[in-house]
């Protein structure tokens, strides 16, 4: 039986929809539609009603071929606005064996004793160090004996503004959200192997407006970033530089732009404000503003990297995608600036279908979005709704989505920074334990709650 999947990528340039069917074989992508995006700019909504009608405008392209359409999608987030910070929980385990149940409830501890601002809400829960009693870098604790279990986790949030304006436009289409997904960490998964993410890799998605960094550690990612230059800031530059129309910029930069040092050749192109009047540019120009821009694009980023305290860790090296790593020479440049690691650059990973549009570095994202949808997101994940993803097949919601597990009642967090409306959940938790329990041990833990809160 195959379960529909709908993935929406909401970028500064395009917006990109695939829509796949989830098989026992694998995913099996049925159509595909991308739309100029309107009302996004650099990777925040600016004007609703314009960005939902370009999400209408991919859907109906991809219905078209599919025949067919998910009720619900998952959909990006651009890395504008996220904040991220590290915290750690612990729980102790009477049962001494660590279950679903248990790794549920440490990574909702680590959430709870998060300092999170009141006008961010959260993405992910991403763990990256499992510790077992005294046992650090354990892998994957479940199904371990142990009577104390910790987790450091790194926890992506973003501005409750930005989020709700996005899901708006989303809605706004005619399509309900099942997840939202940081554009960064979709690209992550649709172009890294196992070996990559073991060894420790750097991925950049160098799009239309922005650049969106992840460095994957290990079991998790471990640091994001965001930057607001892209491709289209290389078009301006050039429209600047040789007065020439955006369109008539945009044609040179597909058509001849390039990081190799070219020939003396002049082409002739509009002048802007007058467009039947021509004149004649060197190639050589062109090539020193494409240069320019990006050198100066990729030693930012190289700053980033430094700034995260991660660059030592990163075995596997850095790996470009998005559309603007269609610049012949990019690769090179790369090296150059990131200290002669080594650098690839990366189109997605080949799903079954209709795959062939999306084989190209700026379908990284949505790609990515598709996979997290089929079960590929990291071997434990608290998500955009607070539900804990794992992929140990264990049935657990009412549905029966094996993949999902709520934080019930007896599952409370250790006593942390827990804010007002948490003590009250906590509370009321605790007085709809099992009714079997008797009065006088209600009582006692209630008491212990408060104490600890209080």
């Amino acid at each position: 039986m195959s379960k529909p999947l709908l993935a929406i990528d909401i970028g500064s340039s395009k917006v990109s929809v695939v829509i796949a069917e989830q098989r026992e074989s694998g995913v099996n992508i049925v159509g595909s539609g991308v739309a100029k995006s309107q009302g996004v700019r650099k990777g925040t909504i600016t004007n609703i009603e314009l960005t939902s009608r370009s999400i209408r405008q991919a859907i109906s392209d991809a219905k078209r071929l599919a025949g067919t359409i998910a009720p619900k999608a998952v959909i990006s987030i651009s890395g504008a606005y996220t904040r991220s910070i590290n915290s750690s929980g612990i729980v102790n385990i009477p049962q001494q064996e660590i279950g679903i149940k248990e790794i549920n409830r440490v990574m909702q501890t680590a959430l709870y004793n998060a300092n999170i601002p009141n006008e961010y809400e959260v993405l992910h829960v991403l763990p990256y160090n499992f510790k077992v009693d005294e046992q650090e870098f354990i892998e994957d604790p479940f199904g371990m004996n142990a009577s104390r279990l910790e987790v450091d986790t790194h926890i992506i949030t973003t501005q409750k503004s930005n989020l709700s304006n996005l899901k708006k436009a989303v809605k706004s289409a005619g399509i309900e959200i099942d997840s939202v997904v940081l554009a960064g960490y979709a690209s992550a998964i649709s172009v890294l192997g196992d070996d990559e993410k073991e060894l420790g890799v750097c991925v950049i998605d160098m799009g239309g407006s922005t650049c969106e960094m992840v460095v994957h550690s290990g079991n998790s990612i471990r640091f994001n970033t965001f930057l607001a230059v892209g491709s289209n800031h290389i078009t301006n530059d050039l429209s600047m530089a040789l007065h020439t129309p955006l369109h008539v910029a945009e044609k040179i930069k597909l058509e001849y732009g390039s990081l190799k040092a070219p020939s003396n050749e002049l082409i002739e192109i509009p002048v802007i404000g007058d467009e039947n009047e021509n004149h004649e540019v060197s190639l050589e120009i062109v090539y020193n503003v494409i240069q320019a821009r990006v050198q100066e694009t990729l030693m930012i980023l190289a700053k980033e990297l430094e700034k995260s305290n991660l660059k030592e860790q990163i075995g596997a090296g850095i790996v470009l995608t998005g559309g603007m790593t269609k610049l012949e020479g990019i690769r090179e440049l790369a090296m150059a600036i990131f200290d002669n690691m080594p650098v690839r650059i990366a189109k997605p990973l080949q799903l079954e279908g209709d795959f062939k549009p999306l084989h190209d570095p700026a379908f990284s994202t949505v790609v990515g979005l598709l996979e997290y949808a089929a079960g590929g997101y990291t071997q434990y994940e608290i998500d955009s709704n607070r539900k804990m993803l794992h992929k140990k097949g264990v049935a657990t919601s009412s549905e029966g989505d094996t993949n999902e597990v709520s934080l019930t009642s007896g599952d409370e967090p250790e006593p942390g920074n827990l804010k007002n409306d948490e003590i009250k959940q906590t509370l009321a938790r605790v007085a709809q334990e099992d009714e079997k329990e008797s009065i006088g041990q209600k009582i006692k833990k209630l008491w212990h709650w408060m104490t600890q809160i209080f």
